[in-house]
């Protein structure tokens, strides 16, 4: 079926990435090889990556970092180190299913039979929402928070992600991109980056089963925070979401740049009207919000952009 390689990053993450590992040790499909790259943790992460390498020799590699990376670029450049069919992502602090990689790897399969396995791909999952204690929140990650993962168009995936980084698998095919040109500095996050890859270059997937157990706890870097606590955050800093959406555009102009040998006539302008926004007058930009589909998921947090806006 051929080789999954699991990029893991890591940061003072010694409470929980011991039980990340063995639930992927302990799943279905094992021709796998686990590559976790730690990002200068203080606490006793790495002696418990390095028992683990010692363990396992042949299917874990533990690298450091000489300097912090920061999460996205930690992932990124691990990505590009990688040499297998397919890859996917792990956080240090969920818990996998043991069907996990074979249903992805599964759907994947079923794409490339039909796309061609030189056309870049991703696929990504749902997610079950757990507590530190991995007791069920919400069976459903997009149904809790609201969100469709139907929509990975390029136009909504400017405006809004939906791909879950510790869901998400790869395929050769989009690494070969990332490898070939230099990686981003405005990317807000390594899923996201690859949601626009994909999608402007190849195809998403979505399994709507939930492959893993998605924590929360006080120190996750990106969560689950609900529909309604994600409807108050935005009501109480709506200058906080200008910000936020400044630093969108200037991800999109950057993917243009890097990719502007790749894309398409249309693809590129989709993404420099996006990247002008701000550069427009007030009836203008929402009128090009319209015409070109720049939405989020749902009426309430589509009100919300248009008062910002």
């Amino acid at each position: 079926m051929g080789m999954v390689t699991i990029v893991m990053t890591t940061y003072n993450g010694e409470k929980y990435v011991s039980e990340q590992i063995e639930s992927i040790l302990s799943s279905s499909y094992q021709d796998i090889q686990l590559w976790i790259y730690d990002d200068g943790s203080k606490d006793d992460t790495v002696s418990i990556l390095k028992a683990y390498e010692k363990r396992y020799p042949e299917k874990i590699r533990v690298h450091q970092n000489a300097i912090n990376r920061g999460v996205t670029l930690n992932f990124l450049q691990a990505v590009c180190q990688t040499t297998s069919d397919f890859i996917m992502f792990s956080d240090q602090d969920d818990v996998w299913k043991p069907e996990k990689i074979a249903l992805t790897l599964k759907r994947m399969r079923h794409m490339e039979s039909q796309r061609g396995n030189d056309t870049p791909l991703a696929v990504f999952t749902d997610a079950v929402v757990v507590d530190q204690d991995l007791h069920v929140i919400h069976d459903s990650f997009f149904q809790s928070g609201h969100l469709n993962p139907k929509h990975t168009d390029l136009p909504h995936l400017l405006m809004e992600n939906k791909l879950i980084g510790c869901t998400v698998m790869i395929n050769s095919a989009l690494r070969r991109i990332l490898q070939s040109h230099r990686l981003p500095k405005e990317a807000k996050y390594h899923d996201w980056w690859l949601a626009l890859v994909a999608t402007s270059f190849g195809n998403i997937g979505f399994v709507s089963a939930g492959t893993l157990l998605y924590r929360q706890h006080s120190n996750n870097v990106v969560g689950n925070t609900g529909f309604f606590a994600y409807v108050k955050n935005r009501i109480t800093s709506l200058q906080t979401q200008k910000q936020s959406l400044l630093a969108l555009q200037r991800q999109a102009a950057e993917f243009g740049i890097i990719y502007q040998n790749l894309l398409n006539e249309d693809k590129q302008r989709i993404i420099t009207q996006f990247a002008s926004l701000d550069k427009e007058g007030v009836i203008r930009r929402r009128i090009l919000i319209i015409r070109y589909g720049f939405f989020k998921t749902g009426i309430l947090r589509n009100i919300g952009l248009m008062l910002i806006i």
